[in-house]
């Protein structure tokens, strides 16, 4: 069983060792010459607004989920497209139940002004 892991194990090793060498060797002969224009944080090239510690508004993350909710349907609708004709009926009924999940909680998010910036 050992031979059938080794290679694998040696690849994941060597992967590792790169990895941190790649970082220990740019660490000790990398040029460190800190300036303030190096050291100042950057924002899309536009001057620093206000503290960094600054709070986002929970708009953004929902906005963000609705993208990764949306994302993971299109990820379900491809393998069903291309198995469409196998499923028969029952696969686009079943579709059919995700797609209204999906589009009853888009329509409840969208009542309750989630997507819209003030």
């Amino acid at each position: 069983m050992l031979d059938t892991y080794l290679p694998i194990l040696v690849v994941i090793g060597i992967a590792f060792a790169f990895a941190l060498g790649s970082v220990v060797l740019s660490r000790l002969i990398g040029v460190k010459k800190p300036s303030e224009v190096k050291l100042a944080p950057y924002e899309c090239g536009m001057p620093l607004i206000g503290p960094a510690e600054e709070r986002f508004s929970i708009k953004f993350y929902i906005v963000a989920m609705l993208f990764i909710l949306f994302d993971i349907e299109a990820v379900f609708l491809y393998p069903w497209a291309v198995m469409f004709k196998r499923l028969g009926i029952f696969g686009f009924v079943e579709m059919g139940v995700f797609i209204v999940i999906l589009l009853v909680g888009f329509v409840y998010v969208w009542k309750k002004g989630a997507l819209e910036w003030e």
